[in-house]
């Protein structure tokens, strides 16, 4: 797996993320690339804000045991994979706003490193390793830059 905490490999990704346009068509799936530039914000929202409730102590349960290794494992997604409802991006979104703020969540993510998220608690599945987060952010990424031909 890519390590996103490397700046080359962040402006790697950003570089993918410049090659879109707003025009930019779906090789599988419903969203927009708009969409799919806010769908992918929401992890990082996860660990920036508190836009999202966290889930009940069941749910987390569940989450960590049946949900936990299908998003931080180096295993890619399957293409029209199940999506948690909070990753559901159903509204019309403008291009440019979108595209900033990924940009600026994946080089603030990259910028504090990985010592700032080892043992970091994670809005869904509690405590994770450095490892884990940076599987599930590139993974997430590679994967809808990909499912958008970048």
């Amino acid at each position: 797996m890519r390590n996103i905490f490397e700046k080359e490999i962040t402006n790697e990704v950003i570089k993918r993320i410049d090659n879109l346009t707003a025009s930019t068509k779906p090789t599988w799936g419903k969203m927009s690339v708009s969409q799919m530039l806010s769908h992918c914000s929401v992890s990082y929202e996860m660990v920036y804000t508190d836009k999202y409730p966290k889930p009940n102590a069941f749910t987390k349960w569940i989450l960590k045991m049946f949900v936990k290794k299908i998003v931080v494992s180096e295993k890619p997604y399957a293409k029209n994979g199940k999506t948690a409802a909070q990753f559901i991006i159903s509204d019309d979104k403008e291009f440019e706003v979108e595209k900033k703020i990924l940009i600026d969540y994946i080089t603030k993510t990259q910028e504090l490193g990985e010592a700032y998220f080892e043992g970091k608690e994670s809005h869904s599945f509690g405590e994770l390793t450095a490892v884990e987060w940076n599987n599930s952010f590139y993974k997430h990424l590679d994967h809808h830059l990909t499912q958008f031909g970048v």
